[in-house]
């Protein structure tokens, strides 16, 4: 058989910076070519060479419902007859922003756009003209998009390929982001005894998962909660990654902890690029044309990502939410799996999980992975090792160390049985 992914790669490679349209895409820090697939179904996913892998990337975590859903693709049919945009106000956006307040406990109203980067963007704008401030707070290791105020110290692909903070960022914009480690509440609070009446937000994803996975410790969340009520600040929530992931409500729901805005996305449009940014009806009100913060989009609220997303959310509300309970279960296997075969190996691994997302660093492991500087002194060049082998398996995983891993509920006993033997083999490879 011809190789058509190296084919494809070089043709890219002429009309695409590095061969891609997204640095996340490229294999640069595992190695080698990143095949180019074209059809997936279920938790499958083919390339052009008509190789088959199991998706454990999930497109970056919207596919929670796995490849070509068959509710998802008879809603895409129907609506795709019925036209793909009009710039005009349309019914499932609505329909899709009753849903999406109806699960997340904090937000009240929602406004659609059409990406995470673009929903962090104005969740940060809203935050300044609400309290008159100009700073934001961020914590290392933490990605919200690639608009200039959050690329510092960001995760993600910056992460993955180690670049440099602020290129093409001026000075001026790079000053009013601050930043410290995630999981350390008393940084924050030293922050807020040097700055607190200049700072508009503090932002961060409650579970940081672009760094890999890491959890929050116990207190965290609620501490940021306190220091934000006691200083007037805003309190953001990126729920990008974990948003209807580890739960309906989001990790939100999980914690108890309410942030005044969230920032969602992936999920919410079934594959679709899509985002949304939502919060209490007060704060709400004042983005145009209700109040003067200005935001719009051409393509918010587009009629087919608005039908996948409707779709997602209806599934996995279904049966009392029994798709967690699947997702769950199956994470709790595969990380029991992973966990006993890399001790029986030898090999220092350590398993990280919210739920169904989860990250394995080669590291010690009873040695928890709680910030960025932790995440990147861990193993990275063990991980590409592992990669190749697990790729060479037919298992796809997120080509970064720095990223999580995505189970779908089109994932079951027999696939995961398919992983883990892949994984038993990879090891062998490695041996």
């Amino acid at each position: 058989m011809t190789n058509k992914n190296h084919a494809w790669f070089e043709r890219a490679c002429r009309v695409l910076p590095g061969g891609v349209n997204s640095p996340v895409r490229a294999f640069g820090a595992v190695g080698g070519e990143p095949p180019f697939v074209v059809s997936g179904a279920g938790p499958y996913m083919y390339d052009v060479d008509e190789n088959r892998y199991i998706d454990l990337m999930g497109s970056w975590g919207p596919q929670i419902l796995g490849h070509a859903h068959p509710d998802i693709e008879r809603r895409l049919e129907r609506t795709l007859k019925l036209g793909t945009s009009f710039g005009a106000c349309n019914p499932l956006e609505v329909e899709l922003a009753e849903l999406v307040c109806k699960f997340v406990p904090s937000v009240e109203m929602v406004r659609m756009t059409s990406s995470g980067t673009e929903a962090t963007m104005a969740a940060i704008r809203l935050a300044r003209a609400a309290t008159g401030r100009a700073l934001i707070v961020k914590f290392e290791g933490c990605f919200h998009g690639h608009s200039d105020p959050l690329l510092q110290s960001a995760g993600s692909g910056v992460a993955t390929f180690n670049l440099p903070d602020a290129l093409g960022i001026p000075g001026a914009i790079s000053a009013l982001t601050k930043q410290v480690p995630f999981n350390d509440p008393e940084a924050v609070r030293e922050l807020f005894a040097e700055h607190g009446e200049e700072i508009a937000a503090v932002i961060l994803e409650p579970v940081a998962a672009n760094m890999g996975v890491v959890p929050p410790n116990e207190g965290f969340l609620e501490a940021l909660r306190s220091v934000c009520d006691e200083h007037g600040a805003l309190l953001i929530f990126d729920e990008v990654l974990t948003g209807f992931r580890v739960d309906l409500g989001g990790y939100q729901a999980v914690s108890g902890v309410t942030p005044d805005l969230t920032c969602m996305g992936k999920v919410i449009g079934g594959g679709l690029p899509v985002g949304a940014f939502g919060g209490r009806r007060e704060l709400m009100q004042q983005i145009a044309p209700a109040g003067g913060v200005y935001h719009a989009g051409t393509l918010s609220g587009n009629p087919l990502a608005m039908a996948a997303g409707i779709g997602t959310l209806e599934t996995l509300a279904a049966n009392n939410g029994a798709a967690y309970t699947h997702l769950n279960r199956l994470a709790d296997k595969l990380d029991a799996h992973l966990a006993k075969t890399f001790a029986e190996a030898g090999i220092p691994a350590r398993v990280q999980r919210a739920r169904s997302l989860l990250t394995v660093y080669f590291t010690e492991p009873d040695k928890p992975v709680t910030n960025f500087a932790e995440a990147k002194a861990t193993d990275t060049a063990f991980f590409a090792r592992y990669f190749q082998a697990m790729l060479a398996e037919g298992v796809y995983l997120p080509p970064s160390n720095f990223e999580a891993w995505f189970l779908s509920t089109a994932h079951d006993d027999e696939v995961l049985h398919q992983i883990c033997v892949a994984h038993d083999r990879a090891l062998e490879r490695l041996s």
